[in-house]
């Protein structure tokens, strides 16, 4: 189980220093994670707020963060940047390609302060390209990788996954692994810092790879909802239940494909699984026995068993199930119920020990604790009016990703 508390952090990056940008979507779930591993995260927000409105007691995303409150804008504010880039192993920027050159704070400023400073940024479209400066959200980057397409029933609109697959699968998560292999390369023997560059177009067409070998080897149709894992088969896909809730199928081997028609109760009349040309018949034939008991009742029957078959729960539901109960898969901190930090690790375990970042609320320790007194105001304060401020619905246009 995770660790939480309110103590400094325990994790397998404890030590890493880290300075984020403030920005919206997958650069703040990224510095999440290093920051649940235990790295010292700084963001630098800027006066009123970026990114989508939220109150910023409950933007999980900044969890085990510190904040300074720093207009990138304002005369001075890159050399307060820079300063804390000194003492920093990571940057986290996601701006629009160019936008941290003309704030001086880019990869060559921040390189010729810190050499060995892992530098990196994150967008949908990536550092170059044809759109590179267009603005675009989670779901035009999937829709062009062609990851969008293959989701959902074949004769309706593709279905839209949150902004799971996009902003953080081929996002946050890439721009984590690339961000701690350059730090791996910076701390060896000769080497240095990088820029990494990730791009959630990259990022959500590289999580289709196994797609694409199967397709090239003809295991696959290109369209949605007519293969063996994208719904289109009878034993793989989500069926409703007497009170319209759903049980998730994913019956795929022989072995518990028999099982599962059997605990169903149409082990005598369901069609065989490989006659192609009956599996409409046999998705029939189940859709229409899960319609005869409620979830829970499913639940029961296929409890312990390998049948592969799972209650389809609720974002709600979903800390209440017994075996992520018993894992401590989610955990409760400052009021929030919110998922523990993973993966784990046996001897240095993640921990949620602080609540999500004041904007501003942290500069005098951050000052003192990086030893920068410069990132405070020329008066000594930390640079804020005293409020707090709450991000707008929109950030500045220019530094947006």
């Amino acid at each position: 189980m995770a660790a939480t508390g309110n103590g400094p952090p325990s994790g397998p990056l404890a030590g890493v220093r880290v300075v984020e940008l403030a920005g919206i979507g997958p650069g703040p779930f990224a510095a999440m994670l290093l920051a649940d591993l235990g790295a010292d995260v700084v963001r630098i927000d800027r006066p009123g707020g970026s990114g989508l409105a939220i109150d910023p007691a409950y933007d999980l995303t900044n969890r085990n963060k510190r904040s300074v409150l720093i207009d990138l804008k304002a005369d001075g504010a890159a050399e307060r940047v820079l300063g804390l880039v000194e003492r920093a192993d990571v940057l986290i920027e996601g701006y629009r390609p160019g936008v941290a050159e003309r704030l001086g704070v880019g990869p060559e400023e921040c390189h010729a302060r810190n050499p060995r400073l892992v530098y990196g940024r994150m967008t949908g479209w990536g550092q170059e390209g044809p759109l590179a400066q267009r603005a675009g959200h989670d779901i035009a980057y999937i829709a062009i990788t062609g990851t969008l397409g293959m989701i959902g029933k074949a004769d309706e609109p593709p279905a839209v996954p949150a902004n799971l697959v996009g902003d953080y699968a081929g996002g946050s998560l890439y721009l984590v692994i690339g961000v701690l292999a350059a730090l791996q390369h910076a701390r060896t023997p000769g080497g240095a810092g990088q820029v990494v560059d990730a791009a959630i177009v990259d990022g959500a067409a590289h999580l289709a790879t196994m797609i694409h070998g199967m397709m090239a080897a003809g295991g696959w149709q290109d369209r949605r909802g007519v293969n063996l894992l994208d719904g289109g088969c009878p034993f793989y896909g989500n069926y409703e239940t007497a009170d319209g809730r759903y049980m998730a199928v994913g019956a795929l081997e022989q072995q518990f494909y028999d099982e599962f028609i059997r605990l169903l109760g149409i082990e005598g009349e369901a069609p065989a699984r490989k006659d192609f040309d009956r599996w409409g018949e046999l998705r029939a034939a189940v859709a229409e026995r899960f319609r005869t008991r409620t979830r829970d009742e499913w639940t029961a029957v296929f409890e312990g068993s390998d049948a592969c078959v799972a209650p389809v729960l609720s974002l709600r539901e979903a800390p209440q199930h017994p075996h992520l109960v018993a894992r401590g898969t989610f955990t409760h901190h400052g009021g929030i119920t919110q998922p523990a930090p993973a993966p784990r690790f046996s001897a240095t375990p993640g921990a949620v020990y602080r609540p999500p970042a004041r904007p501003g609320a942290d500069a005098e320790e951050v000052a003192r604790d990086w030893d920068v007194p410069g990132i405070l105001g020329s008066d000594g304060s930390d640079g804020s009016d005293g409020s707090d401020p709450a991000p707008t619905a929109a950030g500045s246009k220019e530094l947006q990703a």
